[in-house]
């Protein structure tokens, strides 16, 4: 099947405006080799990524900003706090089942389409919860707008792959940075401004009006020349990657939850048949992409840049969400006495840190490649949490807030070339699905860091029960220094410009 559209704007009425190509793609072709790139005007260019950025920067805030309004929620609703997490834990667990699915919906549909359905699903997700009168309704508002955010980083790292030319992508992929790592971090800053003048309702009105905004843009001027196949529907993979996927995140991240029975048996349970359907799902995948009917097709694996950028980038996002989102501000609060307003202003600078850094990284990266990048980010990160596992009960707020910051310059110089090079390392036609496993790993390695750290805290704490304290802390923090030993290590398999340039051209 065909897809084209006409260039965007004022473009459009143009008599010399280039025309949509017409490019043919069989249904049972695995790969699109024929398809002729597609032409795009500068204009578009810019004012689709423009478009496509800001939406997601409003929807990746909205998945933190929630963050520090539990407390309130559990009040205001009746609920225990066990339940009202829930918020947090369904919002994760629905991106992690549907964002697998990103790769065949962004091969099947344009992006336009693409765009206006995830769009719409937030933008109804956020109505049904400004509108909820209890926690049932509140918690299917989040699952809607999980689900919308679950497709469009996937949908902007593979926009991004297509529309922006080779030596610009370093540049462009470091504003992606900004969005992905920068709109978490200043959520709960945000929330918290939120939550000290007005009703918790408010997180949800105040974005309102910024998700209808954006598929208004988008809906209009999202106009791409695209190539699409008419990929069946295997109903027995989406299953799969749903009990897969959902078993998994679930089971991690209740493992370090309080059990008054002992042994987390449902937690291991999950986990265990996420792990069963797992195998199950990478058996068929690799049946299916053979003739091209895979729902996640699994050969960016058979690259070897790719799969060494998508391990690193899974173990950075491991320690940054476990040992930096969660374990830093249970050191603030727990160890410190800090209240929740100063560990979140702590971790600000940090976040301010990584966004400065985004395209200047990216403009060295198109310079000078990823490997020069990612290994002295890599050693300002283990020294970092190296540095974390040292500090005590009354180490000055100035020193957590350098320390952090020291850390997230590390992330800051890893991120953008481990992305940008994992994704340029594929042909055209596997960029959707690259930009799903790199999403899916992501989601799956934070969660992962959340529930090991906080068991390793937990689990090490002198006094039990009355949650993590400074030497369960600073076991947790020890952890994860050595996993940044780890990460240095493996930064030494990234291939330089010139090695890369092969790999690139060999499997082009």
């Amino acid at each position: 099947m065909t897809t084209s559209s006409a260039p965007v704007g004022p473009e459009a009425g143009r008599p010399d405006a280039a025309p949509a190509v017409p490019a043919q793609a069989s249904p049972a072709s695995p790969l699109v080799a024929s398809a002729p790139a597609p032409v795009v005007t500068s204009r578009a260019r810019t004012l689709a990524l423009t478009v496509l950025v800001l939406s997601a920067f409003v929807m990746i805030l909205n998945e933190t900003i929630l963050s520090v309004a539990l407390r309130v929620l559990s009040a205001d609703l009746g609920i225990a706090t066990t339940t009202v997490q829930w918020l947090t834990s369904g919002f994760l667990l629905t991106m992690a089942v549907v964002i697998p699915l990103s790769g065949f919906l962004l091969e099947r549909f344009t992006p336009r389409q693409v765009f206006a359905a995830a769009m719409s699903l937030f933008t109804l997700g956020t109505l049904v919860a400004a509108l909820a009168p209890g926690f049932g309704v509140l918690l299917a508002g989040r699952v809607l707008q999980a689900g919308g955010t679950a497709v469009m980083i996937p949908l902007l790292m593979t926009s991004v792959m297509r529309l922006v030319p080779v030596e610009r992508r370093g540049a462009t992929m470091g504003t992606i940075t900004i969005v992905i790592a920068v709109a978490p971090a200043i959520g709960p800053t945000v929330g918290g401004a939120v939550l000290s003048a007005l009703d918790w309702r408010w997180m949800f009105w105040l974005v309102l009006p910024l998700a209808v905004t954006a598929l208004v843009l988008g809906s209009t001027f999202l106009r791409l020349t695209t190539v699409t196949r008419k990929v069946p529907v295997d109903v027995v993979s989406v299953l799969l990657s749903a009990v897969g996927f959902g078993g998994l995140l679930y089971g991690l991240s209740t493992v370090g939850e309080d059990d008054p029975a002992g042994g987390h048996a449902a937690s291991w349970a999950a986990m265990a048949a996420g792990l069963a359907a797992l195998v199950v799902f990478v058996r068929r995948q690799r049946r299916l992409q053979g003739r091209g009917a895979a729902l996640l097709d699994l050969r960016p694996f058979t690259h070897r840049q790719f799969t060494v950028a998508v391990l690193v980038t899974a173990l950075i996002f491991l320690c940054l969400l476990g040992a930096s989102a969660i374990l830093l501000p249970l050191y603030l609060q727990g160890v410190q006495g800090r209240s929740t307003f100063v560990s979140g202003l702590a971790v600000l600078p940090g976040g301010l840190a990584l966004g400065l850094l985004g395209r200047p990284v990216g403009a060295l990266y198109d310079r000078i490649g990823a490997r020069r990048l990612v290994i002295p980010g890599a050693v300002a990160m283990a020294v970092a949490l190296g540095l974390l596992a040292t500090l005590r009960p009354t180490s000055p707020l100035a020193e957590v807030i350098g320390v952090h910051v020291l850390f997230m310059a590390g992330f800051g110089l890893m991120m953008t070339p481990l992305m940008t090079d994992s994704l340029s390392s594929l042909p055209e036609q596997l960029y959707s699905h690259g930009s799903a496993i790199l999403t899916t790993l992501q989601q799956v390695a934070g969660a992962l860091g959340t529930a090991v750290f906080v068991t390793i805290a937990t689990r090490a704490s002198l006094a039990q029960g009355v949650g993590p304290d400074a030497q369960g802390l600073q076991t947790a923090f020890t952890v994860a220094a050595g996993i940044g030993v780890v990460i240095v290590a493996l930064t030494l398999l990234v291939r330089g410009p010139r090695a890369a340039q092969r790999e690139s051209s060999a499997t082009a």
